[in-house]
């Protein structure tokens, strides 16, 4: 008798928990897109050769390719990620015969209010990491080898887009974002701007 009474009580519990996720499921807004940006920062001129904290090499340039993912859950407020990286490799890093291969991944704060019917802006904050791959050559560590080795740095980003919604769930989004690089020596300023378009989908009311 007990036991018929947990199992009732457990089966109750887990339909009531079910319930609830599915409401809070229902209620939410998930977005999923991919994009193409660009970068620009400060050019290799502007590095005074006394100044040790920067290179006189500009991450200005190249395509790059991305994926970004957020979750809205109260008043168009959720958490969103983003991963961009260049698509092919910059050529002879500081005259030095070997390419590299910059790559900004971050997780953000995003607020996304309604505009106009089927128009939404998208502002993000947040932190994450930018790490430059330097292709010198096979490199092995502890478990396995690749043919690069990378530097990676703690970085802010801050920035925004407007998404439009042409058709049901599919929306365009210009968006833009600065990224804030601690101690970006390797490079000539500790400020990048990507620009570019995404295209995704939501799921979920909009």
């Amino acid at each position: 008798m007990k036991q018929n009474y947990r199992f009732t009580v457990l089966l109750a519990f887990t339909c009531a928990a079910l319930a609830a996720f599915s409401n809070w499921a229902q209620a939410q807004k998930i977005d999923a897109a991919f994009g193409v940006s660009t970068i620009t920062a400060a050019s290799a001129n502007s590095v005074s050769p006394f100044d040790p904290n920067h290179t006189p090499v500009s991450l200005t340039g190249g395509a790059y390719p991305g994926f970004t993912g957020d979750v809205l859950f109260w008043h168009n407020i959720g958490v969103g990620t983003e991963v961009f990286w260049r698509a092919s490799q910059a050529n002879n890093y500081y005259g030095q015969g070997f390419n590299y291969r910059p790559v900004f991944f971050d997780v953000n704060a995003v607020y996304a209010p309604r505009l106009a019917p089927h128009i939404y802006a998208e502002l993000v904050a947040g932190i994450g990491s930018a790490n430059t791959r330097y292709y010198t050559g096979t490199y092995c560590g502890i478990y396995t080898c690749s043919n690069y080795q990378s530097i990676s740095h703690f970085d802010a980003d801050f920035g925004g887009g407007i998404k439009f919604y042409p058709k049901g769930g599919f929306f365009v989004r210009p968006e833009a974002r600065v990224y804030v690089v601690n101690n970006n020596q390797e490079f000539s300023s500790a400020w990048a701007t990507r620009y570019g378009v995404s295209i995704g989908y939501t799921f979920g009311r909009h």
